[in-house]
């Protein structure tokens, strides 16, 4: 298969390799620092997966995804190992539904906790993901653009690449089956 987008989705490394590896499909998002509207909203149905390591913090890491910390191996470039397309999104409203995600993703429940009040406003996003895994990782020099605690970045031109799911999309209707009897029907992504 081939895939392409103009965007890329800032994550935790850790949580990127996880994606990956297939270890996890679902990310919980409150948003970076400086987005643009003041909170994280879905703006790109397909994106690669930008992996960084700023405010990376281990203790807010399952133990699964805190053996994979590593430093950066390239500083001065990204290097974009997958595109993420949205299957599905929901928005998270209550802190016990929000908690019940720990087993579906990367981080702690003590971290949703953190995230889900973040800014006095109680809610995160679940983000069902599809991973393709490029064939070949891309890596880019890291421009003025791309840095700071934002959570989407433009690429300018669409990068076009060769990929392999992570999980077969059976497995991923399973998942999402699981998450909406948890949290209810997702949202249009």
């Amino acid at each position: 298969m081939k895939v392409s987008s103009r965007y890329a989705l800032k994550e935790w490394d850790t949580q990127v390799q996880a994606l990956v590896h297939g270890e996890f499909a679902l990310v919980v998002r409150k948003g970076g620092i400086v987005e643009r509207s003041g909170e994280f909203e879905v703006e790109h149905r397909d994106f690669y997966l930008y992996p960084t390591f700023l405010h990376q913090n281990a203790e807010e890491l399952r133990p699964g995804p805190r053996a994979r910390l590593r430093p950066d191996p390239q500083p001065g470039s990204v290097i974009v190992p997958a595109l993420g397309e949205i299957m599905a999104v929901w928005k998270v409203n209550d802190l016990e539904r929000a908690l019940a995600l720990e087993p579906y993703q990367a981080l702690t429940a003590a971290a949703i906790e953190r995230r889900f009040h973040y800014r006095r406003n109680p809610w995160v996003h679940a983000l069902l993901l599809r991973v393709a895994v490029l064939e070949v990782p891309r890596v880019l020099p890291e421009t003025e653009q791309f840095l700071g605690c934002v959570s989407w970045v433009p690429l300018g031109e669409a990068l076009e690449a060769p990929a392999r799911l992570a999980l077969p999309d059976a497995h991923l209707e399973g998942l999402r089956a699981e998450l909406t009897a948890l949290l209810g029907e997702a949202q249009q992504p």
